[in-house]
């Protein structure tokens, strides 16, 4: 498509009208290469001075332009030729002149169309490429038939510049092959004066030296042969003969335009074994005397069309073939001809030819010749020293024999022997239950193992494997065979699938929840232990089962402090309630998970500290968490419940209550959310995170109550938390 684009941006400059202008294409060349050169990658922000210095070293325009007519004669895209200079105006001049040789073979094709066929027909495709040569066609279709009605060549209808050069080149070119008009070209522009032999320097001098090529005089400039005159009257530009079908090139060839001339280029490679000479033809490569033939030592060269011959040096005599490698081999005669000898004669090959020999006589099998020679006798074949029957009885026949075969044999009349008769392929599973086994003259059974062979020789019984102990424990007789299997707590071996192993309960994958502390594998079984201090064995002999020292009274509490118990142990705590507190209700001895520990605020007259504290209450609860293996979700450990309806309002007075761990919130493994609970407010204490044990730690809370007017209380609750060593 972008090969396209040019090839549309240059029809429009050349098939204008005629001045220039582009008209009816949308854009002009200026604006072109000013928006081409807009996008040029090699462009920096540099100073225009610098930019212009290395613009001035690059290739200059010709060397441009050659390459890309070179890339155009190799049919590649125009549109994303690699750049061979950092210049745009290299890059527009390499482009441009790429689209040209295009369009000149594009247009030289749609000529010779026209000339070939006199129809366009072929070359009627909506593509860029076919509508150049469709219209170069068309025109010259123009001309062939302005020159078939009598009409001049210099035609001058209104088809466009291109469109009239293409169309009076065919027609021009059509008459001097009819001869019927003028053989020389009436334009100053294409009057050839090169092969002038004289140089007028006098009419170079009337021109004043304003010719670019010659002056023909009266202030009149021509060109040499392959130019034509530009509009300026004094400068000459090359005539592109390919483009006007003005060359000679012979069918299977394509025209290439030159500076000054044009070249045929061959279509078509010649093909292996043959070179494009200069005159554009093929011609034999002498693979012999250019010495590129693969001839061995015992061969010579013999050039032939397009290719060689391998002829071997040495010539082999009568009787003898030669191979590939150029040996002599001996030819059999008596093989390779039908009835080289005459009857009663046998052929004998010898090196290079063959004899004849008469035959001897011969008797046929069984006989031989008697004692004169004269003639054939019987061979008593069973009074041979060695027994021909094999021990079999022996019956001498005429010229052969015949053995008696004993049973179990049969004769075969081929062989002349007693071969043994296989029962057991003859009667297959009428002989025997199982397995028949042929012998020598007869057969014998045998059994699968697991069977044993019946009194009858032939039948099978039932093999009792078990009564030879093979199993280590236990053995279960089946029809065949036998199965091992082993007690409770052990397993069969997958060596021998016999002897029992012991099963080591603890080892399975399932081995971790067997016991809930550890786990002691024995002989066929295994039992589970606890930690040595705090835990008992429960009756299910798997679960650990916290000792309760506050119940049992194992426990070395003083008698001022309260035995609280937790898992694996206990503690011993005592409580004071701070100054201006006192406390509410009596501490028992044993604490349990539920108990509270509470002092009030109790305040002396004009004690305005104590007062002006807004600290209410102070409380201790207590509790005690395993350490959690798996924690997945929060564990939801201590409920702070108020009285204080959820968004309720009482006369004169909103109230609100925030919840806040204040200290002892080792690693952040807590926190505190409110919910509503029953229409009331509660604080909800939460393990999100996992501790490992043993530790201990007080979660100071803060309950605090707060009204529309600013005025604050609160209650402090400390939570004792103790964090267990083990899971259970």
């Amino acid at each position: 498509m972008a090969l396209c684009a040019l090839l549309l941006l240059l029809l429009c400059a050349l098939f204008g009208d005629g001045q220039g202008a582009t008209a009816g294409c949308g854009l002009s060349g200026t604006a072109h290469i000013s928006d081409y050169g807009s996008d040029d990658p090699w462009r920096s922000q540099e100073p225009p001075a610098l930019f212009a210095q290395r613009e001035a070293q690059q290739l200059s325009l010709d060397d441009c332009c050659k390459d890309g007519q070179k890339r155009g004669n190799d049919n590649e895209d125009c549109a994303s030729l690699p750049l061979i200079s950092p210049s745009t105006t290299c890059r527009i001049v390499q482009e441009q002149c790429c689209v040209t040789v295009l369009e000149d073979n594009m247009c030289t094709t749609g000529i010779n169309v026209a000339k070939e066929q006199g129809l366009c027909d072929s070359l009627f495709a909506n593509t860029c490429e076919t509508k150049t040569a469709k219209m170069c066609c068309d025109c010259c279709l123009v001309g062939k038939a302005a020159l078939e009605l009598g009409l001049s060549c210099d035609h001058s209808l209104s088809v466009g510049y291109q469109c009239g050069l293409v169309s009076r080149a065919c027609c021009v070119h059509g008459s001097q092959n009819n001869q019927t008009a003028e053989t020389t070209l009436t334009e100053v522009p294409y009057k050839d004066v090169a092969n002038e032999t004289t140089d007028n320097s006098v009419l170079s001098d009337q021109c004043n030296g304003k010719c670019a090529h010659r002056c023909e005089g009266n202030d009149t400039c021509i060109c040499f042969k392959g130019y034509k005159l530009k509009p300026d009257g004094k400068s000459c530009e090359d005539i592109n003969e390919c483009l006007l079908g003005a060359s000679n090139c012979r069918a299977g060839e394509r025209c290439i335009n030159t500076e000054g001339s044009f070249r045929c280029q061959r279509e078509v490679s010649c093909g292996t074994g043959y070179e494009l000479t200069d005159s554009n033809n093929c011609k034999d490569i002498d693979e012999c005397e250019t010495g590129i033939h693969n001839c061995g030592l015992e061969f010579k060269c013999q050039n032939t069309q397009g290719s060689f011959r391998c002829l071997p040096k040495m010539q082999c005599g009568a009787g003898f073939i030669q191979d590939a490698l150029g040996h002599c081999i001996d030819i059999n005669e008596c093989v390779s001809q039908t009835g080289p000898c005459p009857r009663g004669q046998v052929c004998i090959n010898t090196l290079g030819s063959y004899i004849c020999q008469r035959n001897a006589v011969n008797c046929g099998r069984g006989y031989h010749l008697n004692d004169d020679g004269t003639r054939c006798v019987d061979i008593d074949e069973c009074k041979a020293p060695v027994p021909v029957c094999g021990g079999h009885g022996c019956i001498n026949q005429l010229g052969s024999y015949r053995c008696e075969c004993e049973s179990g044999y049969n004769f075969n009349s081929i062989t002349r022997l007693c071969e043994d008769n296989n029962e057991c392929r003859h009667y297959p599973g009428r002989l025997c239950a199982h397995k028949c086994e042929n012998t020598l003259g007869s057969y014998k059974c045998s059994c699968t193992t697991g069977f044993k062979l019946a009194a009858d020789g032939r039948n099978c019984d039932d093999l009792n494997e078990c009564e030879s102990n093979p199993c280590s424990q236990e053995c279960a007789n089946v029809y065949g065979s036998y199965q091992c299997y082993c007690r409770r707590g052990y397993q069969l071996s997958d060596l021998d699938g016999m002897t029992c192993e012991d099963i080591d309960e603890c080892a399975l994958p399932t081995g971790g929840h067997i016991c809930s502390y550890r786990c002691h594998n024995t002989a066929g079984s295994f039992h589970c232990s606890c930690p040595v201090s705090g835990y008992t064995l429960s009756p299910n002999g798997r679960s650990c089962q916290d000792v309760d020292e506050c119940v049992t009274g194992t426990h070395h509490c003083a008698e001022n402090q309260s035995c609280f118990n937790v898992q694996g142990g206990f503690r011993c705590l005592s409580f004071e309630c701070p100054h201006s507190y006192k406390q509410v209700g009596d501490i028992a001895t044993r604490l349990e998970r539920s108990d509270t520990v509470r002092c009030v605020k109790s305040c002396q007259p004009n004690d305005f500290v104590c007062i002006l504290d807004p600290t209410h209450s102070v409380s201790h609860t207590f509790i005690s968490l395993p350490t959690f293996r798996e924690f997945t979700q929060p564990e939801e450990i201590v409920f702070l419940r108020t009285t204080v309806p959820a968004y309720g309002v009482y006369p004169l007075v909103t109230y609100e209550v925030n919840f806040e761990i204040l200290e002892g919130n080792l690693e952040n493994a807590f926190d505190i959310i409110k919910r509503v609970d029953n229409g009331k407010y509660v604080g909800v204490v939460r393990q999100v995170k996992p501790l490992i044990g043993p530790v201990a730690t007080v979660l100071k809370l803060s309950m605090r109550n707060l009204t529309a007017q600013g005025d604050s209380s609160q209650n402090i609750i400390n939570v004792h938390v103790f964090v267990s060593e083990f899971w259970f």
